[in-house]
């Protein structure tokens, strides 16, 4: 992978400006959900006060995943009976990252591909270990990586309804099976999608893919949405945990040769606050969340408008970390 891919990963829905109003606005709403948590949560997320003794502080970024993410993480080690307080909804990666060394948050929900290419742009992304470790290396001396789940946010190649129907496509078909029918599609996404090697450039090179043409739209915003639900496009970068896809019935192909690298939902924790308790409580998490299921709860607060806490515990629940 070239440093092109972790430009394009670090400019993911996370930070890009085309879906930044959406991700506000949809923090904004979830920030109800998260006041049924109110009493321990901390009135200033910015708060750069350490945590009481014993007290392990869940923070998470303006977007409504990581909020979930939080969630799933404070309930899951209150279960084992950790104190826990929120500091939710803080703000992009510089500002948490400064938050997690100086240890006023314990633990944050984190990309391990995308911290890594905020930490070393230049860094390489060939497996899930090798990012891991490159990644451990790189950050403070207090902070350490926790297990990483199989659940990745990330950009994907996903094609509608329609056209996985015309073709035969499933959720288990790769970006392979496109080679001979590529050349019928137009691909949607970012200008700068067009010019990527995590993007045009890779599909050709990696997959052997040729599209009939591309439209440029947005980052996997409402643009490219639109497009795909209209058959504008019949292909389109999407992230891999939008809602969106669920609701329209959109199918996100695999890829097998790890093109758009790597983004597990991974807990990045400040070392000293964590009794081995709770770090085995998160791992715990990271080993029943997967993709389909990180989507699926995604698409609860998003598209139903339920609680993130709620999703939370019913989650946990469900999986036997209540």
């Amino acid at each position: 992978m070239t440093s092109n891919a972790h430009s394009s990963r670090s400019r993911s829905f996370r930070n890009h400006p085309g879906a930044a109003a959406v991700a506000l606005a949809a923090s904004a709403a979830l920030l109800a959900g998260c006041s049924s948590s109110s009493d321990d949560t901390a009135d200033d997320p910015l708060a750069g006060d350490k945590a009481a003794g014993g007290t392990v502080v869940v923070g998470s970024n303006n977007f409504a995943e990581s909020i979930l993410l939080a969630d799933i993480y404070g309930e899951a080690l209150k279960a084992k009976g950790v104190k826990v307080s929120y500091k939710p909804n803080i703000g992009s990666r510089e500002t948490t990252y400064g938050l997690l060394k100086n240890g006023s948050i314990t633990v944050l929900p984190e990309y391990n591909g995308s911290l890594l290419a905020y930490l070393d742009p230049k860094a390489e992304q060939k497996s899930l270990a090798t990012v891991n470790a490159a990644a451990s290396a790189k950050l403070d001396s207090k902070l350490t990586l926790l297990e990483s789940s199989p659940a990745e946010d990330k950009d994907s190649v996903t094609i509608n309804a329609e056209t996985a129907k015309k073709y035969n496509l499933t959720g288990d078909s790769t970006l392979a099976d496109l080679k001979d029918i590529a050349p019928e599609l137009i691909l949607g996404g970012s200008p700068e999608f067009q010019t990527r090697q995590q993007g045009m450039v890779g599909l050709e090179s990696v997959y052997g893919l040729k599209f009939k043409s591309f439209k440029a739209l947005d980052a996997g915003g409402p643009l490219t949405q639109a497009a795909l639900k209209k058959n504008t496009v019949q292909a389109a970068d999407i992230f891999t945990t939008d809602p969106t896809i669920t609701k329209e019935k959109f199918v996100v192909l695999q890829d097998p040769e790890n093109l758009f690298g790597f983004a597990n939902v991974t807990p990045l924790a400040y070392k000293s606050g964590l009794t081995q308790e709770a770090v085995d409580a998160l791992n715990a998490v990271s080993a029943k969340l997967d993709t389909k299921t990180l989507l699926d709860l995604d698409s609860q607060v998003q598209l139903e408008s339920k609680d993130p806490l709620d999703v939370a515990k019913e989650w946990l629940k469900s999986v036997g970390l209540d």
